[in-house]
């Protein structure tokens, strides 16, 4: 398994935490180091039942001046925050 992870969050820290706890084994993606592409992006979401918006974390500056928080959340803009993502 591989997880994704920013080290300065601390649910990624949490998370990080309970797969050590269960003795798991993983590989660790530090994705804003190792930006996934658009495919493993999308592949990604496809197995989580997820949309990109379910995974932004809107708050961030750099998401703040894109104004993501504004962007449309509706299957016409799922590519569009598919590449803001990548």
């Amino acid at each position: 398994m591989e997880i994704w992870i920013n080290p300065a969050c601390s649910k990624c820290r949490g998370a990080v935490g309970l797969l050590d706890a269960e003795g798991a084994d993983y590989t660790v993606r530090r994705y804003l180091e190792d930006v996934p592409g658009e495919d493993e992006i999308r592949d990604v979401l496809d197995r989580l039942g997820l949309e990109p918006w379910d995974i932004t974390r809107t708050q961030e500056t750099v998401a703040k001046e894109l104004g993501l928080a504004e962007w449309a959340r509706d299957a016409g803009a799922r590519d569009r925050w598919i590449t803001a993502l990548s």
